[in-house]
């Protein structure tokens, strides 16, 4: 069932990138979508919602990747010590 969430998750942000790749390329061949008055207009919507699904899913990955430790050094998490006390306080 947890599997089933996540796909879930990721397939929302995943289908507004999708439909801002429609977008940007519904611009680039002069074909206006209805809510949209202008093609630029057209074309930023498009890349807001390419870069915030593409953003959601890769830092979703990221996310899972450096909980199981699959990341390279500079990525990982530091662990600070806990600091200590002495038997005097």
């Amino acid at each position: 069932m947890k599997r089933l969430i996540a796909v879930l998750i990721l397939f929302i942000p995943g289908a507004f990138a999708v439909y801002g790749i429609k977008l940007m390329r519904d611009m680039l061949f002069a074909i206006l979508q209805p809510p949209f008055p202008a093609l630029w207009l057209q074309f930023i919507c498009g890349l807001l919602f390419f870069a915030g699904g593409l953003g959601f899913v890769s830092g979703f990955i990221f996310y899972r990747d450096r909980k199981r430790n699959k990341v390279q050094d500079k990525f990982r998490k530091s662990v600070r010590p806990l600091p200590t006390r002495s038997k005097a306080e």
